[in-house]
């Protein structure tokens, strides 16, 4: 049987062959496109190529890539495990053509690969053409056609309709016609009782679509028309997963060598047999598919969070750990223990698997063992709360409960129903989501208009030679978000810096020949394009600019840009070489990094980390920095390439003393510039990966003054010890012994009011009743003495008091054991009395509490209470 690894080489090999340059997949996890959090479709990575922000270098590329989809229009999430064929993550063969060959190659090329590589039989396959849509004027693909016919019978040719046939990247941009291949890979006696034909595009789990071409020929405007695209793209994507399940002659995808090593190792570890048990079945394909994803987006960059992206992993781990928990009895943390097949079966096409194996392993274990330890909890809630019959409907109030207090997602929620045929109110669920806003919002919606072309020519960054330059307009739009209105202008030189690798963009102005100067207030980069944000156009939008970026800030940004390498490399080699960036932020007040390393850095390696960071900079080593190197020259001179990261072939190095970097960011000119430095913070922000904060330059003298000035005042409140540390000491030896009296007081205190309050206690139809009606300094008191009652009076004990500490009423009530046997119930007689001082509580039966507002209403609260013990 050829294996998953030859198919995947021969695909690439295949179109090598072809003249095609075969690129490395890029990060599943996006970072430049504000549209996308994952990448969902082989084209990602080439969007700014198909769009024009971005020259085309090969006219004929060819890759395996890996995607996600889970959100959105492409969302596979229910699907998976429950069918042969779907998954969160997976692998896209695919091939393109930028301006070069189109339909015909792209047609002659897919039926060769298939049928004379791979030798899949050509009676089992079927193709699907675009019949047109008269509403837009399209016409049926009879080109696409005229060329399937000539390896094809015309039956086996069939029309599909523009939700299924004609290809889009979103509301605007390139789009145009696709013929998708479909195979039947039913056994033949099924065959030979149904055909296939009818079959296409049914939802038939194994009579499935397998490759998709796409002809991009148009582009669609923002008012919806068409309009030809001046360069004419082809588009391939090959689900890898579907492919092997077809050559390997498999009915499932999870039955091929892709999946099977790690189901097999599920079953060892739960002590489960693969084909054995439906449902064990499903929750072991769902592992393995969810297993991949989260490796992927760790390895990736993406931690699990409680936001966007992160919280799309979150929520596919749990929902893995969920499956496990119910139907394999998985009640430990598991899937951590998966990874080292994971990375037998996928370590060879992606390395980084294995470099980044240990921070995989320990970000998913505590994962895992943080959902587990409410996941029982969790559940029980649920199945009390469940509807009583089949095709119930479970509270909003209830969903967000569980979201809220126990972590379960919604859809989590909504699986668990859907197995026992109910559903939830989501219109509740959001309603309590919306009020609580517990979780952070995205960005609200961005509106954008087309471009509007001023005139022809592709943009330059001049910003590592300037900081100002000529420059004239080469287009722009307006935008539209919340309640404010900006424009973006992309320039035809700029040395502005665009957002990107964690550098902040660059601020400043661009100022015509005559008139008012147009502030630039950022300048981010999307789809490789930089685009500059102002709140007013230009008055001459055809005029001469020098575009001018704001030196002070551009200056304190590049300090601690350089600060970072160096630390970087100071990191590494105070903690050690597993030490390796996985996110930054570098702006002109500060820098963040985040890095992989296994424990809380001592204060000492912090004082030493700043030590070794300094005496470069007192060394004042020059920036070396080379442009357009080859990348494979690059890591050889010891470059660091970041996991996550999208290299092109040749990259940029910035060499700082022995620090050498692959970087796209500006940087000072050496690092004596820098001044000073200090770490001001070091935190975990998940298993395995800490965050430093630290400030450089200005910022950083400001920060040491102020402790100098802190330390100052200090000083005078201890009227000037000569001995600052000894002055701290000696106070907090004071303080300790006035907190021992004070102790000693309120205890002796405590003592007298309980004393008085036993003297003047009631009884009541053979009930010990002890009363408290006045202002008190802690409710701890209260607290205090009421246990000291119960203890003192076991049975026939109530205590009820009704206290005020700096105007704010409180109620207090204690019951004996006896009396909560006879039906008495602490919480309920409070929440009913809090009324009279318009607050609310509760507790437990034998003690509960309660607040409000209304002091003057504490005495009716408290005989209502006792009133209690009158009609008991």
């Amino acid at each position: 049987m050829i294996t998953s690894k030859e198919i995947r080489q021969s695909f690439k090999d295949f179109f090598q062959s072809k003249e095609h340059r075969i690129v490395p997949s890029a990060p599943m996890v996006i970072k430049d496109d504000p549209t996308l959090m994952f990448t969902n479709a082989g084209m990602n990575q080439f969007k700014d190529i198909i769009l024009g922000n971005a020259p085309v270098k090969y006219p004929r590329v060819a890759d395996s890539q890996k995607c996600l989809r889970v959100s959105g229009k492409h969302n596979d999430l229910e699907e998976v495990g429950h069918d042969t064929y779907h998954h969160t993550m997976f692998e896209m063969l695919g091939n393109w053509s930028f301006g070069d060959y189109f339909k015909k190659e792209a047609i002659a090329w897919a039926w060769e690969y298939l049928t004379e590589v791979l030798r899949l039989d050509k009676e089992r396959l079927y193709v699907t053409v675009f019949e047109g849509a008269a509403e837009e004027n399209l016409a049926r693909d009879d080109e696409a056609a005229a060329y399937w016919e000539e390896y094809l019978p015309k039956e086996r040719i069939i029309n599909g309709n523009k939700h299924d046939n004609f290809w889009e990247m979103g509301d605007t941009g390139p789009c145009g016609p696709c013929s998708e291949i479909h195979i039947d890979i039913r056994p033949e006696e099924e065959r030979t009782k149904i055909d296939g034909l009818s079959l296409v595009n049914q939802g038939h789990p194994q009579v499935i679509e397998i490759w998709n071409l796409v002809f991009m020929q148009y582009n669609r405007k923002a008012d919806g028309s068409l309009e030809p695209l001046p360069a004419k793209v082809i588009d391939t994507g090959m689900g890898f997963e579907r492919l092997c399940m077809a050559v390997q002659g498999k009915l499932s995808n999870y039955d091929t060598d892709l999946f099977q090593p790690i189901i097999r190792k599920i079953g060892e570890i739960s002590n489960a047999l693969y084909g054995e048990d439906p449902a064990k079945d499903v929750a072991m394909r769902v592992v393995a598919d969810h297993l991949r994803t989260i490796a992927f987006s760790i390895t990736d960059g993406q931690l699990p969070s409680n936001a966007k992206a992160g919280y799309v992993i979150r929520r596919i781990l749990r929902r893995a750990v969920r499956y496990g928990y119910t139907f394999l009895g998985m009640h430990e943390s598991f899937m951590y223990r998966l990874i080292p097949t994971l990375i037998e079966v996928m370590g060879d096409a992606y390395p980084e698997l294995a470099a980044q194996q240990i921070l995989i392993e320990k970000v998913m274990k505590e994962e895992e063992e943080s959902f587990l330890r409410t996941l029982e909890t969790g559940i029980r809630l649920l199945e009390k709360n469940l509807p009583e019959q089949e095709g119930g409907v479970l509270s909003g109030e209830v969903a967000f409960q569980l979201y809220d207090t126990f972590g379960f997602p919604l859809d989590l929620t909504e699986l668990i129903l859907r197995e026992h045929g109910m559903t939830v109110d989501v219109g509740g669920f959001n309603t309590e989501m919306e009020k609580q806003k517990q979780r952070a919002r995205n960005a609200a919606a961005v509106e954008t208009g087309d471009w509007t072309k001023v005139r022809d020519g592709e943009p330059e960054f001049t910003g590592y030679d300037e900081t100002e330059t000529e420059t004239r307009i080469l287009r722009y739009r307006a935008v539209k978000q919340k309640n404010r209105e900006f424009f973006q202008i992309v320039l035809s030189r700029s040395p502005f810096y665009a957002e990107m690798g964690g550098q902040v963009g660059d601020t400043g102005w661009l100022i015509p020949e005559e008139g008012e100067k147009t502030d630039i207030f950022d300048t981010k980069r999307e789809n490789n394009l930089a685009v500059h944000f102002t709140r007013k156009l230009p008055a001459n939008i055809e005029g001469t600019f020098t575009a001018r970026i704001d030196t002070e800030k551009r200056t304190a940004t590049e300090c601690n840009h350089t600060a970072t390498h160096l630390m970087h490399e100071a990191l590494r080699e105070v903690l050690g070489m597993h030490v390796e960036q996985k996110g930054s932020y570098v702006s002109p007040e500060l820098l963040r990094f985040d890095f992989s390393h296994f424990g809380k850095m001592t204060p000492e390696e912090i004082r030493e980390v700043e030590r070794r960071v300094t005496a470069k900079i007192r060394s004042n080593y020059p920036i070396e920095e080379h442009r357009h190197v080859p990348i494979e020259e690059a890591k050889a001179q010891g470059a660091m390439a970041l996991f996550g990261e999208k290299y092109g072939d040749d990259v940029r190095t910035v060499r700082f003393g022995s620090s050498i970097e692959l970087c796209g960011g500006t940087h000072i000119s050496s690092t004596g510039r820098i001044g000073t430095f200090r770490i001001i913070t070091e935190s975990a922000i998940s298993a395995g990966v800490r965050r430093i904060e630290a400030v450089t330059a200005k910022v950083c003298e400001d920060y040491l003054y102020a402790k100098e000035d802190a330390l100052v005042e200090i000083k005078n409140l201890l009227h000037n010890v000569p001995d600052v540390m000894q002055g701290i000491r000696r106070l907090l030896a004071d303080n300790e012994e006035m907190e021992k009296e004070i102790r000693e007081y309120v205890k002796e205190k405590t003592e007298q009011l309980k004393q008085r309050i036993i003297d003047k206690k009631q009884d009541i139809q053979g009930i010990t009743l002890f009363k408290l009606i006045m202002p008190i300094g802690s409710v701890d008191v209260v607290k205090d003495i009421a246990y000291q009652l119960k203890g003192q009076f076991p049975e026939k004990m109530m205590f009820v008091a009704g206290t005020s500490a700096d105007g704010k009423p409180s109620l207090t009530v204690m019951l004996s054991d006896d009396l909560v046997a006879g039906g008495l119930h602490a919480g309920n007689m409070v929440r009913e009395a809090a009324r009279q001082i318009q607050g609310g509580g509760g507790g437990q039966p034998h003690f509960a509490t309660a607040g409000g507002k209304n002091a003057d209403g504490l005495i009716a609260a408290v005989e209502s209470i006792v009133q209690k013990l009158n009609d008991f």
